[in-house]
C-alpha cells in the first residue's frame, strides 16, 4: 500500500472511531454533503441522516473495528475495502454483525472526504 493509500486506510479508521464516539463535529469535517451511505440493511442515508440518527441516539455504534482493509488511490479518489465488525443499537434494538464494506473517499483542496459507503451483511 502507498504512503498515500495508507493515509486514507488511517482516516476511514479515525471515521469509525468519530462514529463511535458520536463525535458529530468530526463527522461533518470527514463526510461529503452529497454522501450516500448505504446500510447492510439496503437502508440509504444521507450525511445529514446519519449524524442525526446518531447525535438522536435514534442509531448508537458501540463498535466499528476494522479488518483486512486495503486502500487504492487513483487521482483524486480513493477506495477502501475491508471487513468491519459492527456493534449498533438502533431503535433500541441491540445487534452484532459483521459487514465486508466499500467506501469512496475524494479530495478536495487538499482535504479528503468520504462520499460513499457500502457494505454487505457477512453473517
Amino acid at each position: 500500500m502507498t504512503d498515500l493509500a495508507a493515509s486514507i486506510a488511517a482516516l476511514d479508521a479515525e471515521r469509525m472511531k468519530a462514529t463511535v464516539a458520536k463525535d458529530g463535529a468530526a463527522l461533518r469535517r470527514m463526510l461529503g454533503d452529497e454522501l450516500i451511505y448505504t446500510h447492510s440493511s439496503a437502508r440509504l442515508d444521507t450525511k445529514d441522516s446519519l449524524i442525526g440518527n446518531m447525535e438522536s441516539g435514534a442509531v448508537v455504534y458501540t463498535k466499528l473495528e476494522p479488518s483486512e482493509v486495503k486502500a487504492q488511490v487513483f487521482g483524486e479518489t480513493g477506495i477502501v475495502t475491508g471487513v468491519a465488525q459492527i456493534g449498533v443499537t438502533s431503535n433500541g434494538v441491540p445487534m452484532n454483525f459483521a459487514v465486508r464494506f466499500t467506501d469512496v473517499w475524494v479530495r478536495r483542496n487538499g482535504e479528503w472526504q468520504m462520499v460513499n459507503w457500502h457494505s454487505t451483511r457477512l453473517r
